[in-house]
């Protein structure tokens, strides 16, 4: 049997508010990623890279178009079909987003209390296991507050890689980062999810992520202008 394209987009169309309030943010968007695909998805500020992110990852139900995501139709997805999808994607923002008053290794396991059949110390040592495999085995029981910022992003990382989700989906993950952390945590990003077999799709202004890429996709105004190879 043939492997189910990961994301499939048709003629997606999105837009926000009502009458004269109305602006188009997404046109007519086609967009395909394979199995194990690395896309990067570039260009200026209101071209719609976040707003096609959110929809991807059924934050936002569909308007116009057509989008299957790891075999889910979203085009008449009810709520509930949503947040079951929502749960086999690993999400990582500019912004780490970790609960202040929980250690590293309880944040992380906190992504796997959606999975039936793990009981607290089982979800609690697949959150260490992760922790290390990111370099952070000696920082597993330290709060947010006492990690540096790439640190802090390190362990966002594990906590969307920790679930073995069906696809990864980034938004500015190096953005607060200096250039060393950017670059450790995307490759990081990288070498995990490849071993896990899974696609990425990762919005970024960051020239400095580019090698990571198998394609690069570029939007301006709602549209995808172009996919230039990495190395163009």
């Amino acid at each position: 049997m043939a492997q189910t394209c990961p994301v499939e987009l048709h003629n997606v169309t999105f837009a926000y508010g009502e009458g004269e309030l109305r602006r188009t943010v997404l046109r007519d968007v086609a967009l395909r990623i394979e199995a194990g695909e690395i896309v990067l998805l570039t260009g200026p500020s209101g071209s719609g890279k976040t707003t096609l992110l959110t929809l991807i990852g059924a934050l936002r139900a569909m308007q116009q178009g057509e989008a299957r995501i790891l075999g889910q139709e979203l085009a008449a997805a009810r709520e509930a079909e949503r947040v079951a999808l929502r749960s086999r994607i690993g999400f990582i923002f500019q912004s780490h987003n970790l609960l202040g008053f929980l250690t590293a290794r309880q944040n992380v396991a906190m992504a796997l209390e959606l999975q039936g059949g793990l009981n607290e110390a089982e979800r609690l040592a697949r959150a260490a296991e992760m922790l290390s495999a990111v370099g952070l085995a000696d920082h597993i029981d330290k709060l947010p507050a006492k990690l540096s910022g790439g640190q802090r992003q390190r362990v966002a990382v594990a906590r969307a890689l920790v679930a073995e989700p069906g696809l990864i989906l980034a938004d500015e993950p190096t953005a607060a980062l200096d250039r060393a952390s950017g670059q450790e945590v995307v490759h990081l990003l990288r070498d995990l999810a490849r071993r896990q077999g899974t696609p990425i799709l990762l919005v970024t202004h960051d020239p400095r992520i580019l090698d990571i890429a198998d394609r690069i996709v570029a939007m301006e105004d709602g549209r995808i202008t172009q996919t230039p190879s990495p190395s163009a």
